[in-house]
């Protein structure tokens, strides 16, 4: 049996801003296909990122579907402080570079002032992700003085980048941890890490998380080099990975990106992990209606190399046609995954799977062997979706929980459609309800076959055991 027709799978993130900040607009995005809300936490206030919670929760309620809240720190970014007006800086100039602290009257100040203790002689200072290349020339009592190399308009609070010089910023910052605060009050569903370093640095957020008792996933940025040489361990760490391909290019150099994108999108798929792709995919519609051939071939191959979910940034945040935006990448990832291939997998005993693991891996070949309808996965923590999501099978995937912080954890999941159901008592009554909200959803129709895949021990995580075939 062919599979069933059904919604896109890739999942889209689009990033509130002022160009969405009315409830129309909000709601217009959800109507589009937007699966996560990102509340950008390197600009807005506080009082506007309750707002956009506020309304994401309010719209989640009447779409009847979960939308994420995803809450981006700042992290350890320098930035350029306040100048005033903008300036131009012209090829050949020289120009100072240094601290907010330490910055004299016509030098770019740089917060925090740290960068006036690391820069060298040789060092580049990149400016608004690369456009603005200087290249410093002489330091002395914590100013570098620059030479232009290539020039530009800059204005406050642009990015700064330093590639390859390691800068000793703590990766929460005071400014992050006030965030956080707020973000885990306002009940987001997960915190992006912004130039995770290492593991630890993953494993000190989550801490913080869990010591508020708070429910939220941790997803690690991908944007420093420190991050790709500990890939594996940051991947082991994290609930999620996202390509920050913005910094990351500015860090690694543009033509490094796609390679290195695959492999972050294929390790995250080996260890069972959702995985973002995010930067510039449809950048162009921030001001135009439609989007460059170049930037739907992008967004193509991003499916194609097994993103989760495709992330907006500038395009719903500031853009002209946010909305539009939504609405094409939605179009463009329901005309790619159609050729999307099943990724069989049966592990070998070397590999030393888990039973989960293993049990997704079977359950998919019965599926696909079978021509199932779907797959249902009853799940406690959503951990057992995210494992069968990686193989890409080729029918529906419908996760049951009876828990909403799952139900939330799994709107970013790959093709993946969560329903809340009931608690169960026991086994038999778990199936039966899983058939059933499948059926009202309908991805499953009456007298079709399913492949279940759960355990039979209910109501405890990792417990995943039996498969069975079933008719709806």
């Amino acid at each position: 049996m062919a599979p069933a027709p059904q919604p896109r799978r890739t999942k889209i993130v689009a990033t509130l801003g002022p160009a969405t900040s009315s409830r129309d607009r909000v709601s217009a995005l959800v109507s589009a296909g937007m699966d996560a809300a990102r509340l950008n936490f390197s600009h807005g206030s506080h009082a506007d990122h309750e707002t956009w919670a506020g309304l994401v929760r309010e719209l989640q309620a009447d779409a009847g579907r979960p939308i994420a809240l995803i809450a981006d720190l700042q992290g350890p970014k320098l930035r350029l402080g306040e100048l005033g007006t903008p300036r131009l800086l012209e090829n050949g100039s020289e120009i100072v570079v240094a601290g907010e602290e330490t910055a004299a009257d016509g030098d770019l100040p740089v917060s925090p002032s740290v960068i006036g203790e690391v820069l060298q002689p040789g060092h580049e200072v990149l400016i608004a992700d690369g456009q603005i290349r200087l290249l410093v020339l002489k330091v002395e009592a914590g100013r570098a003085r620059c030479a232009v190399v290539n020039g530009g308009l800059v204005s406050s609070h642009k990015g700064v980048n330093v590639p390859g010089v390691p800068v000793p910023i703590p990766s929460l910052t005071r400014k992050d941890l006030d965030d956080l605060d707020f973000a885990l009050g306002l009940g987001v569903d997960f915190v992006a890490l912004s130039f995770v370093r290492s593991a630890a640095d993953v494993r000190d957020l989550r801490e913080l998380i869990e010591a508020a008792g708070a429910p939220a996933h941790v997803i690690a940025k991908i944007e420093k080099a420190e991050a790709v040489d500990a890939l594996d361990a940051v991947v082991s760490e994290a609930d999620a990975l996202m390509v920050a391909r913005g910094d990351l290019g500015v860090e690694i150099g543009p033509t490094a990106v796609p390679l290195l994108q695959k492999r972050i999108i294929l390790t995250s798929l080996e260890r069972g992990k959702p995985v973002i792709t995010a930067t510039q995919m449809l950048e162009s519609m921030v001001h135009d209606h439609e989007p460059s051939r170049a930037e739907a071939s992008d967004i193509a191959n991003a499916i194609l190399d097994g993103s989760s979910a495709l992330m907006l940034s500038e395009e719903t945040a500031i853009g002209d046609y946010p909305v539009e935006a939504v609405a094409f990448m939605d179009r463009i990832a329901c005309a790619v995954e159609p050729s999307l291939g099943y990724r069989h997998e049966l592990p070998e005993a070397s590999d030393e799977p888990t039973v989960g693991q293993a049990m997704s891996n079977a359950a998919c070949d019965l599926a696909e062997a079978l021509g199932a309808r779907a797959v249902l996965v009853p799940t406690f923590s959503g951990r057992t979706a995210s494992a069968v999501a990686r193989l890409r099978p080729r029918r529906p995937i419908v996760a049951l929980t009876h828990h909403p912080e799952a139900l939330q954890h799994l709107a970013i999941e790959w093709g993946v459609t969560p329903l809340l159901i009931p608690e169960c008592p026991d086994v038999e009554e778990l199936w039966a309800r899983s058939i059933e909200a499948a059926r009202r959803s309908g991805l499953v129709s009456a007298g079709d076959r399913v492949v279940i895949t759960a355990g039979t021990t209910v109501n405890v995580p990792g417990g995943t055991n039996v498969i069975k075939v079933d008719v709806a």
